[in-house]
């Protein structure tokens, strides 16, 4: 909580131009900041007055915040947008980790490095000075995102970028999404032109006209939208790809609108773990943390076919239905017995409408099926594709819709029958 410090009345044009920049900054790390909302909060400090920093902040507070989800993210914007020199540091310290002279021990909590990204993404506007406060330093930081960087960053392996270009693919994976098309339902719903003679609703029509049918009434199929499912390998080969894709997954679970009837969410590593309630928490920092705290294999070892059969075992019939679809990211490398793991493949296969494998080995141009996980595994997919880098996951988003898609599934299943 903001504590009590005086405030210098600045112009008021300034102040309204720094109020305007500050909602930017709201809206950047996630909260549904308008115009509407902008003018009202003008307005609200013009009434309220411009004395203390307490008033300013429950002012701003009340015009912003709506959901109790938003309200640490608030907090930490308000304090490092309102002047708090060592809390920038502090911020810049967890975007830039090269800024000399910060040595900062203390952990980052999850909204402040939105609060960072989202305030430090831009170059941040001239600032009130309060009546006798040191001169504090200023910081730009320059954030020219091109064209051709954005194209080139969409092709860069997640495991070859930097601190900054990891920020910066964190932002793009939160605004892609993961479209799916219905299911074909035998359930019908009532429509003008449909297809199909609703007799029923003709037929009590008809009685509330003592018996007189003047018109049918029809209906069309009723939409039913599948599960996706997502098993994720979080083994230390695959923990760089795993904390990306998540990133992805938590867009594609708090996206609206997107199809899929819900999204469940694993990990495994030695063991299996659900991660799906994490997924629900509308902050993303804050979602993976509680995931990473309760998957504690992360970074471990790799028994493919001990947690596949783990949730064949207790999950499978509880979050498969609805006709659903099923993501599996791993690298397939698999010491244990390569027989038991075709087995748990092929029940998974058969429980799910399609299952679409995503391995980073294939950013490999010479990749080879040679491993004995990976050709036990590969006859059991229905699409194999790569899932190392923006660009892979939105050809996923584009064809995990095609029920013909198969990737690169045949070309690689010709080289192991060569």
């Amino acid at each position: 909580m903001p504590e009590y410090v005086p405030i210098a009345i600045p112009e008021h044009p300034r102040l309204a131009q720094n109020i305007i920049h500050f909602a930017r900054a709201l809206r950047r790390a996630g909260l549904p900041v308008g115009p509407g909302r902008v003018i009202d909060a003008i307005r609200a400090v013009a009434a309220a007055g411009f004395t203390d920093r307490m008033d300013f902040y429950w002012t701003l507070h009340a015009c912003f915040v709506n959901r109790p989800e938003h309200r640490v993210v608030f907090a930490q914007i308000f304090r490092l947008y309102w002047r708090d020199p060592r809390y920038l540091e502090h911020m810049m310290s967890m975007m830039l980790p090269a800024v000399r002279g910060v040595q900062e021990e203390k952990l980052a909590q999850s909204a402040e490095k939105r609060a960072a990204q989202a305030l430090l993404g831009d170059q941040l506007p001239e600032l009130p000075q309060p009546e006798g406060e040191e001169e504090a330093t200023k910081i730009e930081v320059d954030s020219s995102f091109t064209i051709s960087t954005e194209e080139k960053l969409k092709t860069l392996d997640f495991e070859q970028m930097s601190t900054e270009e990891i920020a910066q693919a964190k932002r793009m994976l939160a605004k892609l999404k993961l479209p799916v098309k219905p299911i074909p339902s035998r359930r019908g719903m009532a429509a003008v032109d449909g297809r199909r003679i609703d007799w029923r609703r003709t037929l009590r029509a008809s009685m509330r006209q003592g018996g007189e049918m003047r018109s049918l009434a029809h209906l069309k199929p009723r939409p039913r939208w599948p599960n996706l499912v997502v098993l994720c390998d979080i083994s230390g080969s695959m923990s760089q790809y795993s904390r990306m894709v998540l990133h992805f997954l938590h867009a594609v679970a708090n996206e609206k609108g997107a199809g899929w009837a819900r999204v469940h969410a694993f990990t495994f590593g030695t063991r299996l773990t659900n991660i799906t309630r994490h997924l629900a928490t509308r902050d993303v920092d804050a979602a993976l943390k509680a995931a990473g705290a309760e998957a504690q294999d992360w970074e471990g070892g790799t028994r493919i076919g001990e947690c596949l059969h783990a949730f064949n075992r207790d999950w499978s019939r509880r979050v498969m239905g609805h006709g659903a679809v099923v993501l599996l990211i791993t690298d397939g490398l698999d010491r244990d017995d390569a027989a038991a793991l075709e087995k748990e493949m092929e029940r998974l296969h058969l429980s799910a409408r399609r299952l679409i494998w995503l391995n980073p080995l294939l950013r490999w141009d010479g990749f080879a099926p040679k491993a004995s996980g990976i050709r036990a595994m590969l006859p059991h997919v229905d699409s194999f594709r790569a899932g190392h880098s923006i660009a892979s996951l939105e050809d996923l988003a584009q064809a995990i819709s095609r029920p013909d898609d198969a990737g690169e599934k045949e070309r690689l299943m010709r080289m192991m029958a060569g």
